[in-house]
C-alpha cells in the first residue's frame, strides 16, 4: 500500500490545480492518470479562461464586479442555477488565478474586445473578462514532452506548428502585411528548427501551454505523476472515501488517501452510452463527434456515483456543443476540426440541407448546434453546410484550410471541400435545390452588400464583431458572395465537452442522492455538473471553473487536514 494525503485522479487544468494547491498547503500528492499521456481535454482546448473582475482587466481599466458577473449568469442561467456553486465560482475565481500565476509558470493576459457570448444581457461584459495564456516553451519540460497530449492535429498547422488567439490575425493578413509575414515567418522558422528533435513544435499556445507549465510547475514541486494509471474503485471506509485501488503496470495497487481523493477526469464525451442516453440528436439516431480525447469516458462519474454520488441531470444543455467538420486522413479515417471562428467573418453564410439559412454564423459555437438540431428536426441527418466565396477563403481560410497561400487543391481531391464555379453547379454537388440556394445568396447578398443582416442579425452586437474582420466595414462580419469559384464545406453536430457531471456543493464535496457530502470525495472540471446550469456564458467558462473548484477542493482537504491536527 502508497499512502499520501490526497490523490488526484486526472492530468487536465482541474487536476492539475488541485494538485499545486494541495502542494502549497504543505499535503503530500499524487496525481494518477488513465492514459499514457497528460494533458486531457485541457491540452485541446484554447487554454481560456472565464474570470469576472479579474486583475488583469483591471490594469486595462475594464470595470467589472461580482454582482455584475451573477447578474448575468442568472439571466443566463435563470433557475438552473446553482447559486452556491455560482457563489463560490465567483468568490474563489480570482484568487485560484493569482494562486496559479504567483505560484506556477502559468500566465495570462486580458482581451480587452473578447466580449461575453451574450453580451446585450443585463450584467453581461464588453470584454476583459476571459483570459488567454500566454505561449509557453515546451523544450523546458525536457523528456517530459513527449507525454504531454499533443493538440488535435487539425488544429495545427504543418501538422504540428501550435498557432494561438494571437497569431490567427497575423496569419491572415501575411500576404499584405509586412509585420504579419515576419511574424508567420518566424514562427515557421521556429517549427523548422523543432522539427529537426521533435515530433512536433515546441511553441506550445493556448490549453497545451497552460497543461506543460502546470506540469512544470507540479514536477518541480515534486508532485508525482502516474501515467497509464487507471483508478479501478475507490476504497470506503465508513462512508468515507479513504483511498483508490489503481491497475498499474498490470498490478493493482492499492492507494490510500487520507485527506481525500479529487476526481477530475473530464466527462464523459467518449461514452456512446451516456451520450445516446444525454444527447437529444444522438438519441434520435443522428451523427454526432467529440472532439476531446477519446479516454474521456465518464470514469469519474461512475467512480464518484459508485461511492454514493449523485449525478446532477438539471442543465440546460448536456454538453458544450460546437459544429465540426471531419477532416480525411491518409489512413483512411477522420479528425475532427471544431469550427469556432471563420464562421463570424465576411464572405461565408451557413445553410440547411435544403439551401436555406437557419442561424447567425456569428453567434457561439454552442448556440449554433441546437440551431442546426432544430433546422434538420424530421430529417434523417442533422447537418448543414458552410458557403463562402473565393475572396474569403483565401483571405481567412475555412475549416482546417489555411489561408492564401496554402493550397486547396489536396482537401478538394480528398473531399473535404466541395468547389464549383458557380452556385448552380454547387447546389448540385451538395445534393440540394439549385433555385432555394440561389434564392439564398441572393437575399444575403443584397443585404450584406449594404452591412446588413436583417434575418439573423449577424454582426449586431460585440460578441460578433469580435470573431469579425475589423478592417472591413460596414459590417466587419458580412460580405457578399460573389466572386467565383464558390466553396462548401459540411458541418455536423459535436461537443467540447460535457456539461452534466456529479452533484457538488460549494467546497467541491460531492453530494449523495439526499444532498448530504460524502467524506473525502471531491469533484472539478467536467465530472462536476456545470457551475453555468449547462449554458455557456462566455470564453474559458469550463477551464475557468475548472481551476477553480480544483483550488477550492484542495484548499478544503488541507483545512480539514488542518482541523484534525489541532489540540
Amino acid at each position: 500500500m502508497i499512502e499520501t494525503d490526497l490523490l488526484v485522479v486526472g492530468s487536465g487544468a482541474a487536476g492539475f490545480s488541485a494538485a499545486l494547491t494541495a502542494s502549497h498547503a504543505g499535503l503530500d500528492v499524487l496525481m494518477v492518470e488513465k492514459e499514457k499521456l497528460f494533458g486531457g481535454t485541457t491540452a485541446y482546448s484554447a487554454g481560456v479562461i472565464w474570470i469576472p473582475g479579474n486583475r488583469h482587466g483591471r490594469a486595462l481599466g475594464i470595470a467589472d464586479s461580482k454582482e455584475d458577473a451573477l447578474t448575468y449568469l442568472q439571466h443566463e442561467a435563470g433557475n438552473r442555477l446553482n447559486l452556491e456553486l455560482a457563489n463560490a465560482f465567483l468568490d474563489n475565481c480570482n484568487p485560484a488565478v493569482e494562486f496559479i500565476e504567483n505560484n506556477t509558470h502559468v500566465r495570462y493576459e486580458a482581451v480587452p474586445i473578447w466580449a461575453d457570448y451574450h453580451p446585450t444581457k443585463p450584467g453581461a461584459a464588453q470584454g476583459g473578462r476571459s483570459l488567454l495564456p500566454l505561449p509557453f516553451d515546451g523544450r523546458r519540460l525536457g523528456k517530459r514532452f513527449d507525454q504531454l497530449r499533443a493538440p488535435l492535429t487539425t488544429m495545427m498547422a504543418f501538422g504540428g506548428m501550435m498557432l494561438g488567439r494571437n497569431d490567427l490575425p497575423h496569419v491572415f493578413k501575411m500576404t499584405r502585411s509586412v509585420r504579419s509575414a515576419l511574424h508567420v515567418a518566424g514562427m515557421t522558422a521556429r517549427y523548422a528548427v523543432d522539427r529537426l528533435n521533435h515530433d512536433r513544435g515546441t511553441r506550445l499556445t493556448n490549453g497545451n501551454g497552460l497543461i506543460a507549465a502546470l506540469a512544470l510547475s507540479a514536477e518541480e514541486r515534486g508532485i508525482e505523476l502516474w501515467l497509464d494509471s487507471p483508478v479501478v474503485e475507490l476504497v470506503q471506509h465508513e462512508g468515507a472515501v479513504t483511498g483508490a485501488i489503481v491497475q498499474r503496470e498490470g498490478k493493482r495497487q492499492e492507494i490510500r488517501a487520507r485527506r481525500g481523493v479529487v476526481l477530475a477526469c473530464g466527462g464523459f464525451p467518449a461514452n456512446d452510452e451516456l451520450k445516446g442516453r444525454y444527447y437529444g440528436h444522438v438519441r434520435n439516431g443522428h451523427f454526432h463527434r467529440s472532439a476531446p480525447p477519446p479516454g474521456n469516458r465518464g470514469d469519474g462519474i461512475r467512480l464518484g456515483q459508485s461511492a454514493g454520488g449523485a449525478m446532477a441531470e438539471d442543465v440546460a444543455h448536456p454538453a458544450a456543443w460546437v459544429p465540426v467538420s471531419l477532416v480525411p486522413q491518409p489512413d483512411g479515417s477522420t479528425l475532427p476540426f471544431p469550427h469556432f471562428y471563420e464562421r463570424g467573418k465576411p464572405g461565408y453564410i451557413a445553410v440547411d440541407p435544403s439551401g436555406r439559412r437557419f442561424a447567425n454564423e456569428s453567434a457561439s459555437y454552442h448556440d449554433f448546434v441546437p440551431a442546426m438540431v432544430e433546422a434538420c428536426r424530421g430529417r434523417d441527418e442533422t447537418s448543414c453546410w458552410l458557403l463562402c466565396d473565393h475572396r474569403a477563403i483565401r483571405r481567412y481560410g475555412m475549416g482546417a484550410i489555411g489561408p492564401a497561400p496554402l493550397p486547396l487543391g489536396p482537401h478538394v481531391r480528398t473531399g473535404y471541400l466541395l468547389t464549383a464555379p458557380d452556385w448552380s453547379a454547387l447546389a448540385a454537388k451538395i445534393g440540394m435545390d439549385s433555385r432555394d440556394l440561389q434564392e439564398t445568396i441572393r437575399r444575403f447578398n443584397a443585404n450584406a452588400a449594404r452591412g446588413e443582416d436583417p434575418d439573423f442579425g449577424k454582426g449586431t452586437d460585440a460578441y460578433h464583431r469580435f470573431n469579425g474582420d475589423p478592417t472591413h466595414g460596414p459590417n466587419p462580419c458580412l460580405a457578399p458572395l460573389e466572386q467565383g469559384p464558390f466553396y462548401a464545406m459540411k458541418m455536423l453536430p459535436g461537443d467540447i465537452g460535457t456539461f452534466l457531471g456529479l452533484r457538488v456543493d460549494g467546497h467541491a464535496r460531492v453530494l449523495d442522492s439526499a444532498g448530504a457530502p460524502i467524506r473525502g470525495l471531491y469533484a472539478a472540471g467536467n465530472d462536476m455538473t456545470s457551475v453555468m446550469g449547462g449554458t455557456y456564458p462566455g470564453a474559458g467558462i469550463t477551464i475557468g471553473p475548472a481551476l477553480t473548484f480544483g483550488y477550492i477542493a484542495a484548499r478544503h482537504a488541507a483545512a480539514e487536514a488542518g482541523q484534525e491536527a489541532s489540540p
